[in-house]
């Protein structure tokens, strides 16, 4: 797709990574860089070197780069924008007979435009190049995330390119310590095969929206670390059909995505004095591990992050049982040099109670949805843009 801007061309393509790739962190940077204006803390990512990476492990996927020439008739040219998207088939709701209604969706994620060329419609231009491939892989859904104070972003997507609010999960980070934490001794936690797992999942989460299809590449991916099911101590484990056949009156189950061998993230304009105050809680954890001071760890250097996922549960006891397996997850991210754990839920989400987390370190999240095409049959959902929330919703690792 090729169009004009008074003396600039635009030219919107898919990412070629052989003369894509410098441009492409160029303006990664760029972007970073500008968020911290004004003496604040921003976020940054470093993708490792692959630009491709929060997209890699989905069924199919496409990054698009916006192209600027300087002019008509000149050979120099610069990557001014980019996008990345995904399409999966996901529970989009169920049948009045409980059963799970599956929609294909295209995600649009990682949306940046260079600083230098923002308000000349590159952010729009790339999204609608998105959408037509959502169109032609069959997507009846685009949707997108961004965190809810993000006024740029939400104008773009609600006011210029027709996407209406849906969900407001949320992200819960949780710092890795230096020091290792006490397993819960009222809890027994198991760990599932990747068969095990999946069974577990389907059964659970059948109805919840955005669950994967495939969940079963999901689990047996390398990045997936595992699947742990969390009962009340004394419960025997006599395998997963035993306990869907006939589970306790209270569990809960997550999975452990290693998002740190994808990117690594870092804390940029932070003052010194939160940075020495900092340090000074990690040298006293190390010094005497044994009295469990909440140290925070070195943000302000790359550091990596596990994101737990498949978050889920039941009975009165859930969320004390979610908290022994994020307890169990933050060890295994100790051991694994991580600097944080995280993981992200629904606002109604049952076990989210017992989800431990900073709320500074945190975020809150804004899905917004468009359906992308018309004239054919809405089938069982319905219009699933105007489909009240539930009470959970399954966020995928690979899009994280």
């Amino acid at each position: 797709m090729v169009e004009a801007t008074a003396a600039e061309i635009v030219v919107v393509r898919e990412y070629d990574s052989a003369r894509d790739r410098r441009g492409v962190e160029a303006v990664e940077r760029a972007c970073e860089v500008g968020s911290c204006g004004g003496g604040k803390m921003c976020l940054f990512t470093d993708l490792l070197g692959d630009p491709l990476c929060r997209i890699r492990h989905s069924p199919a996927s496409l990054m698009l780069v916006a192209e600027i020439a300087t002019g008509p008739n000149t050979n120099s040219t610069e990557i001014a924008g980019l996008v990345r998207g995904c399409v999966k088939t996901v529970v989009s709701g169920t049948t009045q007979a409980n059963d799970p209604i599956h929609t294909k969706v295209g995600y649009v994620l990682g949306l940046r435009v260079s600083p230098r060329h923002r308000r000349k419609g590159v952010g729009k231009k790339l999204v609608d190049r998105m959408e037509e491939w959502f169109r032609q892989t069959g997507a009846e859904y685009s949707y997108m995330a961004t965190e809810q104070d993000n006024e740029a972003s939400v104008r773009l997507f609600t006011g210029r390119c027709g996407y209406a609010k849906f969900r407001t999960p949320s992200v819960l980070v949780h710092p890795v310590f230096g020091h290792a934490l006490r397993p819960s001794r009222s809890a027994a936690i198991v760990r599932l095969e990747p068969r095990e797992a999946e069974l577990l999942y389907r059964w659970r989460f059948a109805g919840v929206e955005f669950f994967p299809a495939d969940i079963d590449a999901v689990l047996s991916n390398d990045l997936s670390l595992g699947t742990f099911l969390a009962v009340p101590a004394g419960e025997r484990w006599e395998g997963v059909e035993a306990f869907l056949a006939s589970p306790p009156a209270s569990w809960a189950v997550l999975s452990v995505w290693n998002c740190m061998d994808a990117f690594r993230l870092e804390v940029r304009g932070a003052p010194r004095l939160m940075r020495a105050a900092a340090g000074a809680t990690r040298l006293v954890d190390r010094a005497a591990p044994w009295l469990g001071i909440p140290s925070i760890p070195n943000l302000f250097a790359p550091f990596g992050l596990y994101f737990l996922y498949g978050l889920g549960g039941a009975g009165a006891d859930a969320p004390r049982l979610a908290r022994a397996l994020c307890r169990h997850a933050h060890n295994m991210a100790r051991d694994g040099g991580c600097g944080v754990v995280a993981t992200e839920v629904s606002a109604c989400e049952p076990v989210r109670a017992g989800v431990p987390h900073w709320a500074r370190l945190g975020a809150e999240d804004l899905w917004c949805i468009k359906r992308l095409a018309d004239g054919y049959s809405s089938g069982p959902l319905g219009d699933w843009t105007k489909a009240p929330a539930g009470h959970s919703i399954f966020i995928d690792p690979r899009e994280f």
